[in-house]
């Protein structure tokens, strides 16, 4: 009597502290609430979608290669000496023509500028014209000796701004790859996104479906928990009616124990998997998740050859190897491209300046050619790494290829095992039901141990939590295998499927 009075002090007391804790806040959540709550909050698929839209800008940088460049530069220079040209050369040398002939020359035949005259007399006689001539050379001397022979060219300080474009004309393929490896670089970014999501479906799945596991493994716990202790009641009584001995009753009270020590176990065992639940949703403020969905197995799904052919068409894993080969094989013309050579129109316009040289046009266009004929082999060796690099891929398909077949053949025989060990659960747990009840009508009437009874009840129990492991298990295996084929977005689907059954006791 006071080891019932203290196990039942230990209950009250124990209610009281729970009812004086706070209430922690209770979300329920279907799988797909769950699921679609990952997909929208959760940091890593947040991550891969900026990555997607960084490399979608970087493809629209490439369109830009074909367009022109325009630039706008300015600039000051300050020089140590003005630039000069100096003439005085050309002077010295035409100098003493004039001389000469101003001085010495005879000249005739010079037109009479008179108009009343020059009908009569059309040229002026030979001294005039010597006379004339002469005075313009003496003019032209004057002229010579007296002009600036020295020419600034350009100021030593002057500045300019400047306007250019430069067009590409050919550029052998580069900007033709360049465009195309970026476009396969945003396009494997996507299937990259595809396949977090659905790595974030299967951990979802594990802890979303844990937690409904780790429930049901409370309540069976619970269950035994109450069973322990009306066996140790009926233990007490018996054993106070003289029908079973004391020692019965100290076993029953060591089930019980045993039992109470499960329950608390397994209801650390939720919180710690409801832990993990928020972090997949990426959840703030620590609710309690409380999980509607029900674990679930379906007895037939398609053949092995079925998903082997699907994971061919959607894998996003085997998609991202396509994708590598592609970027491979632009990676080997843009090697090519080196023995081409780039031809491109440019021009420059002198939008304003100061004190530049009047000499230098305003604008300038033209069209030039570069082309390197001999760089030490470099080019070649670069396209033979190039095209090691496409092999290279290639292996890299076939070994990702081999792999997730054998993911697939793995997954899908896990699938037939957890469904063989459901089936035989399913007839353990009739059987172990009624044995139990054999167990307790025969402790009733004075001829099986507390042992034997208690043994019964346990026996019950772990082929519950195993059938309840089994179904999640397969569960996980399913999701394993729809992620491998490229079809986890179908897990759901099967989950509703009409003829899926629940794994709920």
């Amino acid at each position: 009597m006071k080891a019932k009075l203290l196990i039942l002090l230990f209950l009250m007391t124990g209610q009281l502290l729970w009812g004086q804790a706070s209430p922690a806040e209770t979300k329920s959540l279907t799988f797909e609430e769950a699921l679609g709550l990952s997909l929208q909050n959760n940091h890593l698929i947040k991550q891969y979608n900026h990555k997607s839209l960084q490399l979608g800008e970087e493809v629209k940088a490439a369109k830009g290669l074909h367009l022109p460049r325009l630039s706008l530069s300015a600039s000051y220079v300050y020089m140590s000496d003005n630039i000069e040209l100096d003439l005085t050369p050309v002077r010295d040398a035409i100098s003493p023509l004039y001389s000469a002939l101003g001085h010495y020359g005879k000249f005739g035949g010079v037109p009479n500028p008179d108009p009343k005259t020059n009908t009569v007399m059309p040229y002026l006689p030979d001294d005039v014209s010597t006379t004339v001539i002469r005075g313009k050379m003496l003019e032209g001397l004057d002229a010579v000796n007296n002009g600036e022979w020295i020419q600034t060219i350009q100021e030593k300080q002057f500045g300019m701004v400047n306007a250019g474009f430069v067009i590409p004309i050919y550029t052998g393929g580069k900007i033709n790859a360049a465009n195309k490896a970026a476009k396969i670089k945003f396009e494997a970014s996507e299937l990259e996104t595809i396949q977090k999501s659905y790595e974030l479906s299967c951990e979802l799945v594990e802890r979303y479906f844990g937690l409904i596991m780790a429930n049901q493994a409370v309540k069976v716990r619970q269950t035994v928990k109450e069973g322990m202790l009306k066996h140790f009641e009926d233990a007490q009584k018996l054993a106070k009616e003289g029908m079973i001995a004391q020692v019965e009753v100290l076993n029953a009270k060591v089930y019980f124990a045993d039992a109470d020590r499960e329950l608390k176990k397994s209801e650390r065992q939720v919180e710690i998997v409801n832990e993990g639940v928020l972090n997949t949703v990426a959840e703030t403020g620590n609710p309690k998740i409380n999980p509607l969905s029900e674990l679930f197995f379906v007895e037939n799904i398609e053949p092995l050859d079925f998903f082997k052919q699907k994971a061919l068409v959607n894998s996003p894993l085997l998609a991202q190897v396509n994708k590598k080969k592609e970027l491979a094989q632009e990676g080997i013309k843009v090697e090519q491209s080196a023995f081409l050579p780039t031809i491109a129109a440019s021009g420059t316009y002198d939008l304003v300046n100061k004190d530049l040289s009047p000499y230098l046009p305003d604008y300038m266009v033209g069209v030039g050619l570069q082309w390197s004929l001999f760089d030490g082999q470099a080019r070649n060796r670069k396209l033979k790494a190039a095209k090691f690099q496409a092999m290279e891929v290639d292996d890299y398909y076939a070994k990702a290829e081999s792999d997730i077949h054998s993911a697939i053949n793995k997954y899908y025989q896990e699938l037939h095992m957890y469904m063989e060990q459901i089936t035989e659960l399913d007839a353990a747990m009739e059987f172990t039901a009624e044995y139990s009840r054999a167990r307790e009508k025969a402790f009733s009437e004075g001829i099986a141990t507390a042992t034997q009874v208690s043994d019964a009840n346990l026996a019950v129990a772990k082929a519950k939590i195993e059938r309840l492991q089994a179904i999640y298990a397969w569960d996980v295996a399913l999701s394993k295998l729809l992620y491998y084929s490229g079809l986890s977005d179908k897990f759901v689907s099967y989950m509703n499927n009409p003829d899926a059954k629940k794994g709920k006791f």
